[in-house]
């Protein structure tokens, strides 16, 4: 097995500020080293939850590296989370990292998932009742709000990654978390996903590589219009194409629908998901904006009616300043453009 390995992606990286979300496990710290032999700029930032011991050397052996390559590392602790971990500890290390997008200007925030996770959570999907987008999850750029998130390992495998690390006796740490049976993810990692990279890690290269051209051929179904903070309007070539469109949508926006909320959306045309989303169809444009309570102005409630803004996106525009005559204004000229 090579022990050099290429970056995938490194045009868009080069000559841009990259933020790198390390931990120091095997993923992140072979990511880490092949930035660093491919001459790409990029600074670290890493989360201590404080759930295990190891966590205060990572964190230090981190700033170590950084100082070693001239990086800057960006640091900080988690609040103790009483119930459902891993899900409040992505929201936590999301936050972190868009803050420090936005406060030093990354252009790119990369992680280092790999072949394994990425048939982990399909066939945790599987498992729960997913179409095909869902399934095939995460893709190798993804455009966000101010930023490109980028996975570049998604082709290796945790064995080829660890084989290059040990070929150049790089430092990494081994979470050994990752074993613990009461996450979910770790079930499905040990008894399934990781034997069947071992054995079959061509063929499910190459599945989804097929995968993935389902998965833009079906997104030619429907069409970003508009982007502004977390507004966002879609354009639908098919009525049939709302929960699919709403479900890539909000998966970008950090929420995942259940399949009984997909079911609620491919039926309604106005609603609230998990209380947090308003999402609504019109006009051949579903809308999709966080669910808020807001008084507005008569006056700004009008002109919401005449650039015909569903009710339950209002609110949001008005807090977020964002005026519906210009909105509409601006999808009128992209659909006079592309027609």
């Amino acid at each position: 097995m090579p022990h050099r390995l290429l970056i995938p992606y490194s045009s868009i990286l080069v000559d841009k500020k990259n933020l790198l979300a390390f931990s120091a496990g095997i993923d992140s710290s072979a990511l880490f080293f092949l930035m660093i032999e491919n001459r790409i700029p990029f600074d670290i930032a890493i989360v201590d939850y404080g759930i295990r011991k190891e966590s205060k050397e990572e964190v230090a052996h981190a700033k170590a590296l950084a100082k070693r390559y001239g990086l800057r590392c960006h640091t900080i602790e988690a609040p103790r989370f009483v119930s459902n971990f891993e899900a409040q500890a992505r929201t936590f290390r999301y936050d972190f990292f868009e803050t420090l997008i936005r406060e030093y200007d990354y252009d790119n925030l990369l992680t280092a998932h790999q072949l394994n996770d990425r048939l982990e959570w399909l066939l945790m999907r599987l498992c729960k009742g997913a179409g095909v987008e869902e399934m095939v999850g995460m893709d190798s750029v993804t455009p966000k709000e101010g930023y490109t998130l980028v996975r570049p390992l998604l082709s290796y495998t945790k064995a080829q990654l660890l084989d290059y690390l040990r070929a150049h006796d790089y430092p990494y740490f081994v979470d050994r978390s990752n074993a613990e049976q009461h996450y979910e993810r770790n079930r499905f990692r040990n008894a399934f996903s990781d034997p069947l990279i071992a054995q079959y890690a061509d063929g499910i290269r190459r599945s989804f590589d097929y995968l993935q051209a389902d998965k833009r051929r079906l997104q030619k179904d429907y069409e970003m219009l508009v982007s502004i903070k977390s507004l966002r309007i879609v354009a639908l070539r098919t009525p049939l194409a709302k929960s699919k469109a709403a479900d890539t949508t909000l998966k970008g926006l950090g929420y995942l629908l259940s399949a009984a909320q997909r079911a609620e959306i491919a039926e309604k045309n106005d609603l609230v998901v998990g209380r947090k989303w308003a999402v609504a169809f019109e006009e051949g444009l579903l809308y999709i904006a966080p669910y808020l309570h807001t008084v507005m102005p008569k006056r700004f409630k009008e002109a919401c009616r005449r650039a015909h803004i569903p009710p339950k996106i209002r609110p949001y525009l008005y807090h977020a300043k964002i005026m519906p005559e210009s909105l509409r204004e601006a999808l009128e000229t992209k659909r006079d453009r592309d027609n």
